[in-house]
């Protein structure tokens, strides 16, 4: 595809987009690249996005309706054309951007899946590791931490040793876009993490770069950080069991315990307080529910 490669590079060195996002914004522009193909008379020809309509954008997003794609798969696709075109005007590609005026539907809007604190609790005291045992260790160390800071599964796997000052009680954090921030850890959280590093030193031979590690010394990669977490939530009464259900779980914690919305934002280490803004409805949704169970007349029904 023209001009892809270009574009690429530039969101990826320039706007500094994680590869998460990258990946799937080349995966949204190769679908609809393809879905140009289908249209050509001649599918030989190399496809030029450029080329595309604002009448092949719709026609597009109508055939992924008919396929029954969620709205937010389809709203993420619109947004990557939109971006793709948008730089096309700023190098002076186009003149227009034939995504900016489409008419989506607007998504339902999902609580996120968290666990109660006294869940929480439980799963943490009733897998405390043999201290001698590294893998055990380590696992029931990541999930604290996880539900401790709030940091993201990249977050934790990309923690270099040197991050981890239990001394300080902190953790330097490598965000999205390449934005560090600090987060504080408690002394119990600290005391976990030392008897972890001892144990991983003693393992591997000495200190190692990246703070997570396999008992080999190699550092963890995101399906085991995933499958330590889903199997330790499995007693949780929460569909989503990933490492992203412990950082909800960590901001509506915070928020039921009297944190500002502010505070929890820097923590999270969200851009803006819209993201965070989310869990504000969760605890909203939590005290609700703690009425209509307290109250002597939240549920009395007329008769």
């Amino acid at each position: 595809m023209k001009h892809l490669e270009t574009y690429i590079k530039y969101i990826r060195y320039e706007l500094n987009l994680s590869a998460h996002t990258v990946s799937s914004y080349v995966r949204d522009l190769s679908q609809f690249a393809r879905f140009l193909a289908g249209k050509s008379a001649d599918s030989s020809e190399a496809i030029d996005l450029l080329m595309a309509t604002r009448a092949d954008i719709r026609a597009w997003m109508v055939e992924l309706s008919k396929e029954r794609m969620q709205p937010r798969s389809i709203r993420r696709k619109a947004q990557a054309l939109r971006s793709f075109y948008r730089w096309a005007m700023v190098v002076g590609l186009t003149a227009d951007n034939p995504a900016a005026d489409l008419h989506l539907a607007k998504p339902a809007k999902r609580l996120p899946q968290y666990v109660r604190d006294t869940d929480m609790e439980r799963i943490l005291d009733a897998t405390e590791p043999d201290p001698d045992d590294f893998v055990a260790v380590r696992n029931h160390l990541i999930i604290d931490l996880l539900y401790q800071t709030g940091i993201r599964r990249a977050e934790l796997i990309s923690l270099r040793d040197a991050d981890v000052d239990t001394a300080a009680r902190r953790i330097k954090v490598m965000g999205k876009r390449a934005k560090e921030r600090i987060v504080p850890i408690g002394d119990d959280l600290a005391a976990h993490i030392d008897t972890y590093r001892a144990l991983r030193d003693d393992l591997t031979g000495g200190p190692t770069e990246a703070f997570f590690t396999r008992p080999t010394g190699l550092s963890l990669y995101p399906s085991l950080v995933y499958k330590i977490v889903h199997e330790a939530l499995a007693s949780a009464a929460v569909k989503q069991r990933s490492p992203h259900t412990l950082r909800h779980s960590f901001a509506s914690a915070m928020l039921n315990n009297g944190a500002e919305l502010n505070s929890v934002k820097t923590l999270l280490g969200h851009a803006s307080l819209a993201a965070t803004q989310v869990y504000t409805h969760i605890t909203i949704s939590e005290l609700q529910q703690n009425y209509q169970l307290a109250h002597p007349r939240a549920s009395k029904t007329k008769g």
